[in-house]
């Protein structure tokens, strides 16, 4: 006993992390050998996936054992939950049963976007009726968990509406809500996960890379996280346009696109007005 405590113990740590392990979904991009310093992992000739910045190869191993710890600490737990009933000490098993309940309401990041989402080839073809109920569960999860009502905002039921979304995008990768699903990742990550705004951006960019005809203003929500909250003005003006160009049924998104080209033309052009007087 006092070694199975002193395991628990020792993987307890990553606790806030989340029980999900690597991912091995084909959905998902496996990380290739990495044997020095590098910028990105390497991918395949011609394979369209998110670029992934890393610090070095050793943050990619120090990942990979935070995963395999989260799967570890996961499991034990279970063993440890069964070990009780088996037992007969329902008291302790209640206690290993309400804690993987906690730990299933955790996020857990992966920290390499190549293992957060899903590879950008998929596209939506197919209805399928299982899909379409986890679009409809996460939808009503995100309603309960206070989407656009910030006074009655429940993290735990966001996480559980994400969990939803992208339980249908691995489970289904061909139905035709996978592009809404996206969309959905990317507000849930967007408006109620602090610092995740690349996270939410690869989502956006998935809703409209799988449909690029997706009925939600995925390209004016990248836009404006661009805009406002990375402050990277030149990309959030090419997707103000694509908005003009994909997104224009909403008049009132299209006609702050409008405005934004318009401040941020100038804005860039003064910018590079300066840059040339400093260089004079």
């Amino acid at each position: 006993m006092f070694r199975l405590r002193r395991a628990l113990v020792a993987i307890a740590i990553v606790l806030l992390a989340g029980q999900y392990g690597c991912k091995t979904d084909p959905l998902f991009e496996n990380r290739q050998k990495v044997d020095g310093p590098v910028t990105s992992i390497q991918r395949p000739e011609g394979v369209e996936v998110a670029d992934i910045v890393i610090v070095d190869a050793r943050e990619v191993d120090l990942v990979e054992e935070v995963l395999t710890l989260r799967a570890k600490y996961y499991r034990s737990l279970e063993t440890l939950r069964d070990y009780y009933k088996q037992k007969g000490y329902h008291r302790k098993q209640q206690w290993a049963e309400y804690e993987l309940e906690d730990v299933e309401h955790i996020h857990a990041f992966k920290y390499l976007l190549d293992a957060e989402i899903p590879v950008s080839s998929l596209r939506p073809t197919d209805s399928i009726p299982q899909a379409d109920a986890l679009y409809t569960k996460g939808l009503e999860l995100m309603k309960q968990g206070g989407h656009k009502v910030p006074a009655l905002y429940r993290k735990d039921l966001m996480v559980e509406a994400l969990g939803a979304f992208t339980e249908l995008i691995t489970r289904f990768p061909a139905s035709d809500k996978i592009d809404d699903a996206a969309f959905y990742c990317g507000e849930i990550h967007k408006e109620y996960f602090k610092n995740q705004e690349e996270i939410a951006l690869k989502w956006y960019e998935r809703a409209w890379t799988w449909d690029p005809h997706t009925p939600h203003p995925a390209r004016f929500q990248a836009a404006v996280v661009y805009d406002y909250r990375l402050h990277d003005r030149a990309r959030a003006l090419e997707l103000y346009h694509e908005v003009l160009k994909c997104e224009a049924k909403n008049k009132s998104n299209a006609a702050f696109a409008v405005t934004r080209i318009h401040f941020l033309t100038g804005d860039l052009k003064s910018a590079g007005a300066d840059e040339v007087g400093a260089e004079q």
